[in-house]
């Protein structure tokens, strides 16, 4: 097997992705704190608002890359605070459907406006380009590691 170079590199792109990741949810908690809203809180919403349709935990779970029973905590307190409805699910009797509330819905609309601006600015000095290479990049990485 020939001696590669890229494994010093590849490491640095992982050590740059895990401090921008914390960033990300530092920015997000904050962009989320005057209506309450965590990152993680957020990230439940934006699964529930892209996904089109009611999810049930593990669904949720599987797209964030998180454990269904972190997330069903997220969801229960979610539900407590008015952001999500839960509904029977049909398919099967334990795992509930989850979706976004009117709150919930009007809540994600003003952190997504919010966030566009936010991603404009943060994109300010970079490339179009540059942005469509790293973003191909970042996901030929997570699908060979997910396979």
């Amino acid at each position: 097997m020939e001696k590669s170079n890229k494994g010093p590199i590849f490491t640095d792109i992982v050590l740059e992705v895990f401090k921008l990741g914390g960033f990300f949810v530092s920015e997000g908690d904050q962009m989320g704190a005057e209506h309450g809203i965590t990152s993680a809180r957020w990230k439940v919403l934006g699964a529930l608002s892209l996904a089109g349709e009611p999810q049930t935990a593990s669904q949720i779970a599987r797209n964030m890359g998180l454990t269904r029973q972190a997330v069903q905590r997220l969801v229960d307190v979610m539900h407590k605070d008015e952001l999500l409805l839960f509904h029977d699910n049909p398919e099967h009797k334990r795992a509930r459907l989850i979706r976004l509330s009117e709150r919930g819905e009007m809540i994600y609309a003003q952190l997504y406006d919010k966030q566009l601006a936010w991603a404009v600015n943060g994109s300010t000095d970079i490339s179009e380009a540059e942005l469509e290479t790293t973003l191909s990049v970042l996901k030929r990485i997570a699908d060979t590691i997910d396979r």
